[in-house]
């Protein structure tokens, strides 16, 4: 890390330590007290807006207009979540450095380079009306808060931002940020391998078993880090289940819908909840605070889910020997909190902004230009506003032709019964099945874009559901991608579903909560085959330790024992068994546990008994526990990843917690032989059932309010651990019986609204 940027942590730690305002303490601020903060006169709307609110701070608004609920829409998202929209709209921006000082110049300049907003103009300029107006209303919501609330989030005076009006464009640019491609985050991690002389054959084989890769360590400093990872795609739907089942398989007119979605952990959630109802608009669902639509939930007719398509939507491409003369130059200005601006030149070639001039990726020297979809025109606002409208399959279907990034799952859930899946992303229709090397040589090529028009979709298949879990698509042709996740979070949802043959609420609530592996339980029988097998007299420890692997299955239980003696047991094998360059591409994926089955079946039997001997011994001398005394959930805002006293008020939990990596229930680990952290998994939940239109479940992992210190920040941690649900109904008379606490939101007394 550069001499400024130690230096600007330290002066932003101390700033921390000993002149920003304290959080207000958890739970000091009730939901009578929320609700007074929010400004509810002279709205820019033409008739009164109830809003109806049930004891979590979830909101149901009733608006007699869509206009009047898109401005409304844009107060509820700014009450609850206007610090987090904040912090988000400025990372976009590569606007770090005036939060933080010079710690995040470095970070603006991989920001500015990527150029995430790059297309907002051009989309804004050709949005249909309808879209247009929609967000102009909700925009208009935004900044009637910010304008008239009478006290903002502990965000703006720890970062020192000011009352900036927000435009459209602001929020397109949002959707860019969640759009950014998981790819990059692959690149930071594997290009160090793969620029090795065994680079290439690492490549493939990763490619050939659809190797997903994992969310990095982070950056060389704690906000470097979160601001990193956030930059980087991980606010996109990285991983997720989603999952429909058809009337015909359960004896029902309607279908089921369950989606879990995969993301960072942190406070406040990525997600908020809410529901709402005008003449066009009538849905429930979970939303991305700042981006007016609802990206998984339902409506009265229709119901849908999506998972991460890990679609083929960037490239890198070679650009050392072009002429310089095709490198374009441009500067860009970075304010500095605490610190003189700071101007840099940021690099373009044909082929896109030159990646290779940010410091947070190593290109082994050469010059590496972007290429990304995102750079493109397409228009997912008005995709997913017509998925949200939809009334049927061919609605929905035909409704998410303009959405590009990020590449999506999209499944379907119809009050009819009806059940499908939807490939929604634009990929290159030249895209190859697989490259020696992720860096191109040729820039040539994506000539012709493929939408959801042209790729596979699945309509009421006659198994009777629909799974995706980001594995690869079952279509053979054409390519949209080429890094996948392992198929066992979809088979074992596959053989969940195939063995209840009565669904109801409670077996799919069950289904979310499930922690067990059998190819992880299959492993952990090898390698303690592997170490029986050498001949060598297991101690009575080592013998205890053999009886556990023997005996565990793979469920990845809080309290296994079986589980944590095969996760220490992997941790050393990895390490006795492979070079460190080749462990370090292997453990940049989620198939590290396929890699090494299928490497178990290859390799001598001397060499496979040699290194699972030698993790016996070493997990010996350890402790054996259970799961969840070294596998922890630990909730905290991204600040709390700062050293120990620094971070201290920004942390909430520490728990003990089942699943891993490739459970129904992610919870998300790399290698690990003692204590840590899940880094990122399922974050939030959602059940429908489509034959009714109150039965509609959702919980967050955290709370709906993003305000410190408020009662509802953390309230449903302890309903996401018991299995329990928020019910969000869609029938006016069941809305105002659940949700009791009512704010009518009033028009400017001039005109009625403008």
């Amino acid at each position: 890390m550069r001499l400024r940027t130690i230096l600007g942590f330290l002066r932003f730690g101390a700033h921390l330590e000993f002149r920003a305002p304290r959080p207000a303490a958890p739970g000091t601020i009730d939901l009578a007290a929320r609700l007074a903060m929010l400004p509810t006169r002279g709205l820019p709307v033409m008739s009164p807006v109830e809003i109806h609110w049930n004891d979590r701070q979830v909101p149901f608004i009733e608006a007699a207009s869509d206009r009047d609920l898109a401005v409304a829409l844009g107060l509820v998202h700014a009450h609850l979540r206007l610090g987090q929209m904040e912090l988000m709209r400025r990372i976009t921006y590569g606007r770090i450095a005036e939060m933080i000082g010079p710690a995040g110049i470095e970070l603006d300049r991989t920001l500015r380079i990527l150029d995430l907003p790059r297309a907002v103009p051009a989309i804004e300029a050709g949005l249909p009306g309808e879209t247009g107006e929609w967000l102009a209303g909700f925009v208009a919501g935004i900044n009637h808060y910010l304008a008239e609330a009478p006290a903002l989030p502990h965000e703006f005076a720890l970062f020192g931002l000011a009352r900036e009006p927000w435009r459209v464009a602001d929020v397109l640019a949002l959707g860019r940020l969640a759009g950014a491609d998981f790819m990059w985050l692959v690149w930071r991690r594997l290009l160090p391998a793969l620029n090795a002389p065994e680079g290439a054959d690492l490549w493939r084989r990763l490619v050939a078993i659809g190797a997903t890769p994992i969310i990095p360590d982070g950056a060389t400093g704690p906000l470097e880090a979160a601001a990193t990872e956030a930059a980087l795609g991980i606010n996109n739907r990285s991983g997720s289940n989603s999952f429909a089942i058809a009337g015909q398989r359960t004896g029902r007119e309607a279908a089921w819908i369950a989606s879990d979605p995969h993301l960072g952990l942190s406070l406040p959630n990525t997600w908020l909840m809410a529901g709402y109802r005008s003449p066009g608009h009538q849905a429930v669902g979970l939303m991305i605070p700042g981006v007016p639509f609802i990206a998984l939930g339902r409506n009265p007719r229709v119901a849908w889910g999506g998972t991460n398509l890990h679609a083929f939507a960037s490239e890198l491409v070679d650009v050392t020997d072009i002429d310089p003369g095709q490198i374009a130059e441009r500067t860009s200005e970075i304010a500095v909190r605490w610190g003189r601006q700071h101007r840099l030149a940021l690099r373009e070639s044909p082929a896109g902004p030159v990646l290779s001039d940010s410091p947070f990726f190593d290109f082994g020297g050469r010059r590496v230009a972007l290429r990304w979809v995102g750079h493109g025109v397409s228009d997912e606002f008005t995709a997913m506003l017509r998925v949200n409208r939809a009334r049927s399959w061919t609605e929905f279907k035909d409704g998410l032709a303009s959405f590009a990034i990020p590449g999506q799952n999209m499944i379907y859930a119809g009050s009819e019964g009806d059940i499908g899946h939807v490939l929604a992303a634009h990929v290159p229709a030249d895209a190859e099945p697989m490259s020696a090397h992720p860096i191109r040589r040729d820039g040539n090529g994506w000539d012709h874009l493929l939408t959801s028009a042209e790729l596979p979709a699945w309509h009421d298949p006659p198994t009777g559901y629909v799974v995706s879990a980001n594995d690869r698509p079952a279509a053979p042709a054409p390519v949209v991608g080429h890094l996948f996740s392992s198929d066992d979070r979809r088979d074992r949802i596959r053989a969940l579903i195939e063995a209840v043959p009565q669904l109801t609420f409670e077996t799919l609530a069950a289904f979310q909560q499930d922690v067990t592996v059998p190819s992880a339980g299959r492993l952990a029988h090898k390698l303690a085959a592997a170490a029986r097998s050498g001949g060598r007299q297991p101690t009575p420890r080592q013998q205890s330790l053999l009886a556990a692997l023997e005996g565990w299955d793979g469920r990845y239980e809080a309290g296994s024992a079986g589980a944590a003696a095969f996760e220490q047991m992997l941790f050393h094998f990895a390490r006795a068994f492979y070079a460190p360059r080749v462990l370090a591409a292997y453990s940049a994926a989620w198939t590290l546990r396929d890699l090494i089955l299928l490497d178990l079946e290859t390799v001598p039997r001397p060499q496979l008994e040699r290194a699972a001997w030698v993790a016996l011994v070493r997990v010996a001398r350890s402790r054996l526990r259970g799961w969840g005394d070294v596998h922890r959930l630990r909730l905290r805002h991204p600040l709390g990843a700062l050293p120990v006293l620094l971070g201290r008020r920004y942390r909430y939990f520490d728990l003990p917690a089942g699943g891993s990596s490739e459970t129904v229930m992610k919870t998300a680990h790399g290698l690990a032989s003692g204590r840590h952290a899940v880094r990122y998994g399922s974050n939030a939940r959602h059940i429908s059932d489509l034959a009714d239109l109150d039965q509609n479940h959702f919980v967050l992992l955290g709370g709906q309010d993003g305000w410190f210190g408020s009662t509802t920040f953390t309230d449903q941690v302890t309903l996401w651990r018991a299995g329990a649900y928020v019910q969000i109904p869609l029938r006016p008379e069941t809305v105002k019986r659940l949700y009791p606490h009512s704010t009518r939101v009033e028009p400017h007394p001039a005109a009625g609204g403008g």
